[in-house]
């Protein structure tokens, strides 16, 4: 645990830096494009492109991620062909992916036309923002498979948006002009992205094009397809529950990208609460995969505990800091106050996160077992449940029905997946502390929002934040709440100490 510890706790730091940039991002892009303009770069290219890269990878991601220990076992990195196969798979679904798109073009157009043209405009683009992320996610995997998890995530969470950033920048300086160069060049940033990886693998000699297929990739070819097709599936019905509101919401809500861009708006505020988990997924893939292979029931246990732990104390505080922030950080940062209504958004989505983080890596564990067949179950379960409900409560409550349409389509959906765990071999990710964490979060929120709720302005921002901070962070550290945390803390004490001695 030792290593996902150290990988977490500097890729914590990475993606934290990246939302920085992306804060800045999101100040120019509300306030330079109307509301529509940032709901379709923000939220449509970020929804349709994800599905479509689902579509297209063919299950590949999942592969590498269970089979990448057989290959190192047994080949020499020279003679490895898996990631030859994986890429050269996902480049055919890719091309499938697109001819559809072509064909089925007439038909999105007459769905989205009335209530979101700029999205019909534009359609084609999010094509190549797509296969960068296609191309990008499969080598990722396998560089969290070679220990890189701390480059991944400079490239995904800062280099990302450094490209956007720059972009915005030359068209704030009238270099680039008009919002269609913007989207247009803004396509292509996840295949530079994904090239600069490649580039960085074969420039260290740890990706080789292998054409040859191995004696590996022989023995397990009939377990990989059936692992490839089954998480496939998977993961296209959990990327449309996660993804489907935007896509509603541009189709059935009368403001159309302008409620995509409410939405975005309080997602973006959600992913500051998900930091911890995409680091904690990319640290935890290859030691469950190890675990798994070397039969370590044990380490699986200890990684679902205390990923179970770590994610619900930063889950909650960081949703109570940015809720209790939410209203006086729009206001004085210079937002257009129709964001103001991205609030009962946000919240929802919120729990939605507190719920999915709080039961912890119970996804990895099941894709990494000999069990990931569930894992296309409980996907038909969350799709099944998630898109008629979406679309209801779409049409009943606008913008904020997806976002409580969510949160109770994943509730379920985690606790189906908990209850399998338990059920299939004793492993369940709570302990009186997790109770502990809500009820502390909870108080403190009382707190604040009692003594600070009714007063805006930069120093309130402050003074809100740090008393939050001294409140809940003290709970922890007294409480002893998770066993990843406090080592971090006595630390950071102890080389406070060294300079004052």
């Amino acid at each position: 645990m030792t290593t996902i510890r150290k990988q977490s706790i500097i890729s914590s730091g990475v993606v934290y830096l990246g939302f920085g940039l992306g804060a800045i991002i999101n100040i120019i892009l509300t306030r330079e494009f109307s509301p529509d303009q940032y709901g379709l770069i923000s939220g449509m290219f970020l929804a349709i492109g994800t599905i479509l890269y689902s579509l297209a990878s063919f299950g590949m991601p999942s592969v590498v991620g269970k089979f990448y220990p057989y290959y190192n076992d047994n080949l020499p990195i020279k003679k490895n062909d898996l990631m030859t196969w994986a890429l050269l798979i996902a480049l055919a679904g890719f091309g499938l992916v697109t001819i559809a798109g072509v064909a089925f073009r007439d038909q999105v157009a007459d769905f989205y036309h009335k209530r979101s043209p700029a999205f019909v405009t534009y359609y084609f683009w999010i094509y190549p923002f797509a296969l960068g992320l296609t191309l990008y996610t499969i080598l990722e995997y396998y560089a969290w498979q070679r220990k890189k998890v701390v480059l991944t995530n400079i490239l995904r969470e800062v280099q990302f948006r450094l490209t956007t950033l720059v972009l915005l920048i030359l068209y704030l300086l009238g270099i680039i002009r008009g919002f269609g160069t913007v989207i247009k060049l803004y396509a292509f940033n996840w295949l530079v992205i994904g090239l600069v990886l490649a580039v960085y693998l074969i420039r260290t000699k740890q990706l080789y094009v292998v054409l040859t297929p191995s004696r590996v990739t022989k023995k397990f070819f009939i377990r990989m397809r059936a692992l490839a097709m089954l998480t496939w599936s998977g993961a296209i019905l959990n990327n449309v529950a996660l993804f489907f509101a935007q896509i509603i919401i541009a189709a059935v809500v009368p403001s159309g990208l302008t409620g995509v861009g409410l939405y975005t708006m309080a997602q973006f505020a959600g992913s500051l609460i998900q930091a911890p988990q995409r680091v904690l997924v990319a640290s935890t893939i290859g030691p469950l995969s190890r675990a798994w292979k070397d039969k370590d029931y044990g380490r699986i246990d200890r990684i679902y505990r205390r990923s179970s732990i770590t994610q619900l104390i930063f889950s909650v505080g960081m949703f109570v800091i940015l809720l209790i922030n939410f209203r006086d950080g729009i206001i004085t940062f210079g937002f257009p106050r129709a964001y103001l209504g991205a609030e009962t958004v946000f919240i929802f989505i919120g729990l939605r996160l507190i719920v999915d983080m709080g039961t912890g890596v119970n996804s990895q564990i099941i894709i990494t077992s000999t069990f990931w067949r569930f894992e296309f179950l409980s996907g038909v379960i969350l799709v099944t449940m998630t898109l008629p409900l979406n679309y209801w409560l779409a049409t009943k409550y606008g913008v904020s029905g997806p976002a409580i349409a969510d949160f109770f389509t994943f509730a379920v959906y985690n606790t189906i997946r908990c209850l399998f765990l338990y059920r299939k071999f004793q492993l369940q990710p709570f302990t009186i502390k997790s109770l502990y964490t809500v009820l502390l979060g909870a108080a403190a929120y009382l707190l604040c929002e009692f003594a600070f709720g009714s007063r805006y302005g930069l120093v309130w921002l402050f003074i809100r934040s740090v008393s939050f901070l001294l409140i809940y962070g003290g709970g922890v550290i007294g409480l002893k709440l998770s066993e990843d945390i406090r080592p971090v803390w006595e630390t950071i004490t102890k080389r406070i100490k060294g300079l004052f001695s």
